[in-house]
């Protein structure tokens, strides 16, 4: 109980890891940019938006202050959607310690600019400060309902790593370790959009054999880009690569994937945003990752397809034909 974490993000996500850090014993503040929202969260003691029904721990606290975050805990961990993180940590930054520690279980890349968070983190705080993701195949409301679930802790510095592994593993919630960032950004990031296009294809009514085939070459594509950034081929072959993809592309509790699906039965976008009412990660990360492929000279066809139908306006269909229309090649 000596152990105080403070979580940025009262989405599901930010919410689900609130309650499991406080059913592991932190005293755990979840801060939120909706006063309206947090006292919701303070009424109710539950995140009924979100979450319903999953009650929050009594060492679990809310507010809407980030005055209060710097003064709660030197351990800090991001749960913003991705075009918020930068923004986020620079409003942060003047309210805490020189020894502040940094996690996220952001996914995405920083839409300023397309780079990679922890090279955010880094700008913004300085170069040796402790910083750590937190990634792979999870759902909160799974997490928070205390269902198995296994994650990648990544950090350069090991101690740190380890320390967040303390804090988050418990009986059904289990945290392995590594040393690269690179590579669950990456995998994190890129699966949002690969979802997507799963969902899609499901969508247009496509069968089994094309989404197995979709998240094969997808996972590819991810390799391909990840291992040109640094990131480490056996990283993308674990939770924080495959396991999250497939998580991703094959559950409709995937916002991606629901998004995607309503593409393929010809819905109109704005009207399924407001219907699905959260963060559609893989909108942004078609086109951070697209732009980021063009610059390394990296082929990723279903990324680009993908941010076709996103940006271009191009049908579906047309997309899957264009895919399909591709000269034959060696599979690797």
């Amino acid at each position: 109980m000596n152990t105080k974490i403070a979580i940025l993000g009262a989405g599901s996500w930010g919410t689900a890891l609130a309650i499991l850090a406080a059913r592991n014993g932190c005293q755990t503040l979840l801060w939120g940019r909706d006063p309206d929202h947090i006292a919701a969260l303070a009424r109710d003691r539950q995140n009924r938006r979100y979450l319903a029904d999953l009650a929050f721990p009594d060492n679990l606290f809310v507010t809407s202050e980030l005055a209060e975050v710097g003064k709660f805990s030197s351990l800090v961990l991001v749960v913003v959607p991705s075009h918020a993180f930068q923004e986020t940590l620079i409003k942060l930054k003047p309210l805490l310690s020189n020894q502040v520690k940094i996690a996220w279980a952001t996914k995405g890349f920083n839409p300023e600019d397309g780079s990679l968070l922890h090279e955010t983190v880094a700008d913004i705080f300085y170069p040796k400060t402790p910083s750590a993701i937190l990634s792979g195949p999870t759902f909160a409301r799974e997490v928070a309902a205390d269902l198995p679930t296994a994650i990648t802790i990544a950090s350069a510095n090991q101690d740190f790593a380890n320390q967040l592994a303390g804090i988050l593993h418990r009986g059904r919630f289990r945290t392995y370790t590594s040393s690269d960032m690179v590579g669950v950004e990456v995998g994190g990031a890129v699966k949002n959009a690969m979802a997507i296009a799963a969902g899609i294809a499901d969508g247009l009514g496509f069968g089994a054999n094309t989404r197995a085939a979709l998240i094969t070459r997808g996972l590819a594509e991810i390799i391909r880009l990840g291992v040109k950034l640094g990131g480490k081929q056996e990283t993308f072959m674990g939770l924080a690569g495959l396991g999250d993809l497939i998580l991703t592309c094959t559950d409709d509790q995937s916002r991606n994937r629901r998004f995607g699906l309503a593409l393929g039965q010809g819905k109109d976008k704005a009207a399924t945003l407001r219907e699905i009412g959260q963060e559609i990660e893989g909108i942004a990360a078609a086109r951070e990752t697209f732009l980021l492929a063009r610059k390394q000279g990296i082929d990723m066809p279903i990324t680009e397809q993908v941010y076709k139908v996103l940006y271009d306006d191009l049908a579906p269909l047309t997309a899957v034909q264009n895919l399909l229309a591709r000269d034959p090649k060696p599979e690797s």
